[in-house]
């Protein structure tokens, strides 16, 4: 029996090491670890040593349970300087991780072992190289194997990786020095100092560092008691919260974070702890801003379909509708009042030369729509038309096409700008000439429906508008000119009607034209005059021509005694 024991005992001694750390039993359960394999390459490692650490790397491996979320290993070899043979972060399997160790190249040079452990806590223990941060508490562990005497300093910055939370494990081999690996080791000593006589027997350290990280899963067994998560390391386990929480004295159980209890944070309303952190919130009717701090008043106006005709206006959690100056909000509360005191026959002329720009045409169509907003636009009531003029003259529309304000507005729209000259005197002869025919939806004269011209223009005319212009008003036509930019003065008011001030509206730019729209409200809209719903007649009409002559014969009277009163008057003054 002694006999069959010694050869069982011989038969485990002469198999290759990395089998004979995988006898050890089955793969054992490290939990969570960060484990960093320090290697001199130094030339005192003869070549065969070195292939002897490079398998009891691959058999060590093998019986540790590697992982994302179990152990991660990195590996770095030193001599004169450091080299990383895989972070971290690298690799997940195994498999890996044996391909890159078995192709690794001794560096054969000094031995500097302090340098290496100021890389592995300054760069391999990083977070960036795949680390888990300090907050995880995810031990760190550091072996050193070195066969020689470090030719810089080791005790100093070992220490600084002790107080970093690394723990280093010493193993030396052969020549190396005792009083270097106990000063590089963390305490007790007796765990974390190994010396071995040589490469050969280095797996008898294998076998003592692995029993010494395999654990029982103390947190599968279910006794742990902890609130959140229980988290194992070598022999034992801890409790840990999740994010926004703080472990209770128990060690325990968890307890949520206010961390608006040390301050408001700046908020401008309301500061608000949650798992993640402090949050601002705003009180109701207010939105956070950008800055996640300051509150700004909610614009329900652009978050409802408020359906205000002209402007929507937000009133702390409610809003309200506004019109233009000079026009009366409806009773529906959203619509205002148009322009229903009488019937117009309205032809817009608009300069579409390439003085104005393709941007500013835009803002012209816009500036028409404005107009057309206040009209009462109808076959009955008010009919639009509009011209375009540039070296030649195009008519967009006519007077009786459209019978609706939305027909018209989707139709100015739609117009294209032409560019190129300014024939202003072309235009003013179209209109009086053609827009006006009942042929493009003018009505007759006989029924007095006020016939309107506003031009519109943006700078001096390329031909003659005096003829045409005194033509247009000859013609009964009112005639308004609205001047941009560079428009000539003299011609707004050759074209316009009297009196002029009340005819010529002028903006500097067409960004602020929009204040001319209450003096063409007030100008087109006549305040006297046919009034919307009332029948028009022909003046030749019986009814006409008694209620004319009614008219007539009222006036004669007055004249009649006025005469009589003035000669009375005149009598006394002889006297």
């Amino acid at each position: 029996m002694r006999g069959l024991l010694c050869w069982l005992v011989l038969l485990f001694l002469l198999q290759p090491w990395e089998s004979q750390l995988q006898l050890a039993g089955p793969r054992c359960h490290t939990g969570p670890l960060d484990l960093v394999f320090v290697i001199d390459s130094s030339r005192s490692v003869r070549p065969f040593e070195f292939e002897t650490m490079r398998q009891f790397l691959v058999g060590l491996l093998r019986g540790l349970n590697v992982g994302p979320n179990a152990t991660r290993v990195g590996v770095i070899q030193y001599s004169s300087q450091v080299q990383s043979v895989f972070p971290l972060r690298a690799f997940s399997r195994r498999e890996d991780m044996e391909r890159a160790i078995r192709d690794l190249v001794p560096l054969a040079q000094g031995t500097m072992t302090g340098l290496a452990i100021q890389y592995a806590m300054n760069v391999a223990f990083s977070v960036a190289e795949g680390a888990r941060p300090p907050e995880e508490r995810v031990p760190r562990v550091a072996v050193i194997v070195t066969d020689g005497r470090p030719q810089d300093r080791v005790a100093e910055v070992a220490a600084q990786a002790r107080a970093r939370g690394i723990e280093i494990y010493a193993v030396g081999v052969q020549r190396a020095d005792v009083g270097s690996l106990r000063a590089m080791a963390s305490p007790p000593l007796d765990e974390h100092v190994f010396l071995v006589e040589s490469f050969d027997l280095i797996q008898e350290f294998g076998l003592q560092f692995q029993s010494r990280l395999c654990a029982i899963d103390l947190c599968a067994e279910g006794t742990h008691g902890c609130e959140h998560h229980c988290v194992n390391s070598p022999g034992s386990y801890f409790c840990r919260c999740q994010i926004g929480f703080v472990l209770q004295q128990d060690q325990r159980s968890c307890r949520a974070i206010d961390y608006c209890s040390f301050g408001n944070h700046s908020c401008q309303h309301e500061c608000v702890s949650t798992p993640g952190g402090p949050r601002c919130h705003c009180r109701e009717g207010h939105d956070l801003q950008p800055d996640g701090r300051s509150c700004q008043v909610r614009d329900l106006c652009n978050g409802v379909d408020h359906g205000c005709e002209f402007q929507c206006v937000s009133e702390g959690l409610s809003y309200r509708c506004l019109c233009p100056e000079g026009r009366q909000l409806q009773a529906d509360g959203k619509s205002c009042d148009r322009c229903r005191e009488g019937h117009v026959d309205l032809v817009l002329l608009v300069d579409g030369s390439k003085s104005v720009r393709p941007q500013n045409f835009e803002l012209v169509k816009r500036f028409v729509n404005q107009i057309v907003d206040f009209l009462d636009v109808s076959p009955e009531g008010t009919r639009v038309g509009l011209v375009q003029f540039s070296s030649r003259v195009r008519t967009e529309f006519p007077l009786g096409r459209y019978g609706t304000a939305a027909e018209v507005k989707q139709a100015v729209l739609a117009v294209e700008y032409m560019e190129r000259g300014t024939m202003t005197g072309l235009a003013l002869r179209h209109m009086v000439e053609h827009s006006f025919s009942e042929a493009q939806g003018a009505r007759p004269r006989a029924l007095n429906v006020p016939r309107v011209g506003l031009v519109f223009t943006d700078g001096r005319s390329q031909d003659d508008i005096s003829v045409w212009a005194a033509r247009a008003k000859e013609e009964g036509i009112a005639m308004y000119a609205v001047g941009v930019g560079k428009a000539v003065e003299a011609e707004l008011r050759e074209i316009a009607s009297e009196p002029a001030e009340l005819h010529v509206s002028y903006a500097p730019d067409f960004g602020t034209m929009t204040h001319l729209l209450q003096n063409l409200r007030s100008s087109i809209c006549p305040e006297e005059g046919i009034s919307a719903g009332t029948e028009l007649r022909s003046p030749c009409e019986c009814e006409s021509l008694v209620e004319f002559q009614g008219r007539t014969l009222g006036a004669l009277e007055s004249l009649t005694l006025n005469h009589i009163l003035w000669g009375w008057w005149r009598g006394l003054e002889g006297k």
